[in-house]
């Protein structure tokens, strides 16, 4: 399983279900490559499309029942792993850990955005 193979499962996880083209805006990739990704979990048994009721020519991505055991597996051990790491960090540090991390992040995000770069090219 690769980072971006997660990433998409993650992400249907929350919103199963989607039309591709949308899964491929929220995820910021391109339509060929998130097409790739999940051509690549659906011959895995992962996931699965459907046409959409509506309009036949979208394609809705589902997590199979592999793919939802595998979440439910991959969460318990991301769950173990986040306890293992933030050992010792009281709830109060450990949510102003995560204030103090989503202000970088957000710092990093308009840094990105004044440059002008792209996710999808090299700096």
């Amino acid at each position: 399983m690769t980072r971006s193979q997660w990433w998409v499962l993650a992400h249907l996880s929350r919103h199963d279900g989607m039309v591709q083209t949308e899964l491929a805006n929220r995820l910021e990739l391109g339509k060929a490559a998130l097409g790739g990704l999940v051509d690549r979990l659906e011959s895995a048994g992962i996931v699965e499309r459907r046409a959409d009721e509506i309009d036949r020519r979208a394609k809705r991505v589902y997590l199979s029942a592999k793919g939802a055991r595998l979440i439910a597996e991959m969460r318990e051990r991301s769950n173990q792993m986040s306890d293992r790491i933030l050992s010792g960090l009281t709830r109060d540090a450990r949510r102003q850990l995560a204030e103090m991390l989503a202000l970088v992040k957000r710092n990093l995000v308009a840094i990105r955005e004044e440059a002008g770069w792209r996710d999808d090219e090299d700096i």
